[in-house]
């Protein structure tokens, strides 16, 4: 089950500009206590430290317990035996320096460096970047184990097709092993709150930093490997022109459903009652979103929609399994999945549109 709580996303969650964006869905002034945690403008990044980083992540030595007599015991077990601890050689827990509840974050081998978050998300963006841009959002997910600093430029830009987007650049480290400290640009979709890659033909924006003893942020490799997240509004506003020029008809768009949530099987077999139920309940919230939902409908009958309703689907609409929307939604845009769905759904449009 999701550890992200209304009451957690209200507190060890930071939202900016929201004179420009809105408030989150998870918006509930009763739950945030005396300081609330949305902002009309940039957020503050002395806030960011004393909010969300204000501890640090330590590492514990790891045991394990064994049989012992009356000379080595340290311990009963709950039958009565005589135990006692043994330090694991090699291996070493990651804990919150302000809990002692024995919460452990992850465990690694003696090779894992911890990337400190005010260091690599606050003090490296810093450098990295111009005063133009500022913090829009930041937060921490799994109780500290994951942390993001989103850096924004402070108005958004709209596109001669009417599109609003807002370039920014995702900073993001974790404690539990399940990502390296990444640095992407991406781009906020202002009507939606969505997530895409700077340009569907684009790969390989994101600079990614092992947690080794080795582990640098070199400030020109990493200004290089993003292109600075202010070429990201000239590439994504020449794709959604690329896009919005694409027409596609009624037909075309109920062929790309046909491609994209097929109601068969391989070879034309026929599915299972419960999958056939998915694909039709899917296909029919895609076709709302295309059809009516001012999140796509302005662009209907282009390319640009047809991505628009797929993201905003797998955004804001798609079943969820163990996890929170803002969590699962911000792994994918760090991790590339947003930008892969797009390309996905590209492809496979592009497919439809060659075989017209």
């Amino acid at each position: 089950m999701s550890r992200e709580t209304l009451q957690s996303l209200n507190t060890h969650t930071l939202i900016g500009n929201t004179a420009h964006r809105g408030t989150a869905w998870h918006y509930r002034a009763e739950l945030q206590g005396a300081e609330p945690n949305h902002y009309p403008g940039p957020i503050p990044v002395e806030d960011v430290t004393r909010r969300l980083f204000g501890w640090e992540a330590q590492s514990r030595a790891i045991a394990v317990e064994r049989p012992a007599d009356a000379r080595t015991m340290t311990h009963l077990s709950p039958k009565g035996a005589p135990m006692r601890w043994m330090t694991v050689p090699g291996r070493q827990a990651i804990v919150r320096s302000d809990r002692d509840d024995g919460k452990v974050l992850g465990v690694f081998t003696d090779a894992y460096v911890p990337h400190p978050y005010t260091e690599f998300l606050l003090t490296s963006l810093g450098n990295i970047l111009d005063d133009s841009l500022s913090v829009s959002s930041a937060g921490l997910l799994r109780d500290g184990a994951i942390a993001w600093v989103e850096v924004s430029v402070p108005e958004s830009i709209t596109t001669p097709e009417g599109v609003e987007f807002r370039p920014n650049l995702l900073a993001t480290t974790t404690l539990d092993g399940s990502l390296a400290t990444t640095y992407k640009r991406t781009v906020t979709d202002v009507v939606c709150d969505n997530t895409r890659n700077a340009a569907l033909r684009e790969r390989g924006q994101d600079l990614k930093i092992r947690h080794s003893r080795s582990s640098r942020l070199k400030l020109d490799a990493a200004r290089h490997a993003l292109a600075m997240v202010h070429t990201t509004a000239e590439a994504f506003a020449a794709e959604v022109a690329r896009l919005c020029e694409i027409e596609v008809d009624r037909r075309t768009w109920n062929r790309f459903l046909d491609s994209w949530v097929p109601m068969t099987g391989p070879h034309g077999a026929e599915l299972p009652a419960k999958a056939r139920q998915y694909a039709e309940r899917k296909r029919e919230s895609l076709g709302s979103l295309y059809r009516h939902d001012n999140r796509v409908e302005p662009w209907g009958g282009t390319a640009h929609a047809v991505l628009q309703a797929v993201n905003t689907y797998e955004h804001h609409a798609s079943p969820l399994r163990g996890t929170s929307r803002p969590e699962r939604n911000m792994l994918r845009a760090v991790t590339g999945g947003y930008a892969a769905l797009d390309r996905t759904v590209w492809k496979t449009l592009q497919g439809v549109l060659a075989d017209a």
